[in-house]
């Protein structure tokens, strides 16, 4: 199968993923892996005009990485995990989308220079 888009783990994402146990971060990576090959919001959900997050379940406990598309590269689409978060209620909490627009922000803004 054919990838859409190359992921990359910001600093505090890949610690996010690092913590968790072994097969939970082998599902995150999996479900990256899936979201990277297939548009399906059970992988990879649009929150935001600008904030996507990578989804998965794994012995009920909702993981989240929060993410963003960097399309600047007309030879290579990324995707930017900004951070992880593990999901408590419905909806992902604005501080968090916020945070991770945050980090987009300063990251054009640093692409830039």
């Amino acid at each position: 199968m054919i990838k859409r888009f190359e992921t990359k783990l910001l600093e505090e994402a890949f610690e996010f993923v690092e913590k968790q146990n072994l097969k939970a971060r082998k599902k995150i990576f999996q479900n990256i892996r899936r979201a990277e090959q297939q548009s399906d919001p059970k992988f990879f959900k649009k929150l935001t005009d600008d904030i996507w997050e990578f989804r998965t379940l794994y012995s009920g406990i909702q993981y989240r990485l929060l993410a963003f598309w960097d399309k600047d590269d007309k030879t290579e689409t990324l995707v930017f995990a900004t951070h992880g978060i593990i999901k408590k209620t419905s909806k992902v909490d604005k501080k968090e989308i916020d945070k991770a627009d945050k980090i987009r922000n300063i990251y054009f803004k640093n692409k830039k220079k």
